[in-house]
């Protein structure tokens, strides 16, 4: 997402603002290696916009935008409305704007990236601050195959926008859900070596304890360790045993060949 959309967030959204991102999304001048017309709205000379999927031949259309001609006139009126200051919520207004600028797709490609930056330049509006801990773009590339399902469903279905709306505040809702998430796990991280501060921990060591609480699927061994702290299995029973001395590991009920550790409960209060 160009950072200006939400840095700028007091600036208007403008033709030039737009034509400005849409140059930075291609440097080069080219989608992978296809030329592509940059900082200009697209035309139709390689044929009608289509959204496409599958192979040469069998290619699924998933959309046909408006033709190029159309372009000027569709934009002027969803400019204007989204600089608009009246009384409609700007989070309702950005889930809109973000489906009614994919609808025209003014661009030959970068149209969906464009769409989540216009999205996140009205939330940033709505809560009159550049800074925000939660990424509708993020949460949204996570979401993917939901979102261009419902965005087929809704441009070829009536103009009932409902579950449209619906599914972009259930996302966000989830952006929001995920973002605390992440924070409550750096709170932890943090709260935890503030404790350990003064105990010495070497860099291997403190590498495998920030992948247990990162979330370390499955039963962390003395083999466990060994990969990922790249050291031999004596160096990580080594290690495994110093930390279980200094009353940081534990080791778990079952033992012999499937002997495994945890972090032993240390209150890391995230206040």
């Amino acid at each position: 997402m160009p950072p200006s959309a939400t840095q700028n967030f007091d600036k208007p959204l403008t033709k030039e603002r737009l034509l400005g991102w849409h140059a930075a999304l291609f440097p080069t001048g080219r989608s992978g290696m296809r030329k592509i017309t940059v900082g200009a709205w697209r035309t139709d000379a390689e044929g009608p916009m289509q959204v496409v999927s599958g192979p040469a031949g069998k290619e699924k259309v998933h959309y046909e935008a408006p033709a190029a001609a159309l372009l000027a006139g569709e934009m002027s009126p969803f400019l204007g409305w989204a600089n608009e200051t009246d009384s409609t919520d700007l989070v309702l207004r950005a889930a809109l704007a973000h489906l009614w600028f994919v609808t025209i797709h003014p661009f030959r490609d970068g149209n969906g990236r464009i769409a989540r930056a216009i999205a996140d330049w009205l939330l940033a509006r709505s809560e009159n601050s550049a800074q925000r801990f939660y990424s509708m773009s993020a949460q949204i590339r996570q979401e993917r195959e939901a979102y261009y399902d419902i965005l087929e469903t809704t441009q070829k279905g009536t103009l009932d926008i409902t579950p449209w709306m619906e599914w972009s505040l259930g996302c966000l809702d989830r952006a929001f859900d995920s973002t605390e998430t992440t924070l409550a796990t750096v709170l932890r991280k943090a709260r935890f070596w503030e404790r350990l501060a003064a105990t010495a921990i070497n860099e291997r060591q403190r590498l495998v304890l920030n992948r247990i609480l990162d979330g370390f699927e499955g039963k962390l061994t003395s083999t466990n360790w060994a990969k990922i702290g790249k050291c031999s299995h004596d160096t990580a029973l080594r290690d495994i045993q110093y930390l279980i001395d200094k009353d940081i590991l534990v080791k778990n009920p079952a033992g012999g060949r499937s002997t495994s550790y945890s972090l032993k409960a240390i209150e890391v209060s995230v206040r």
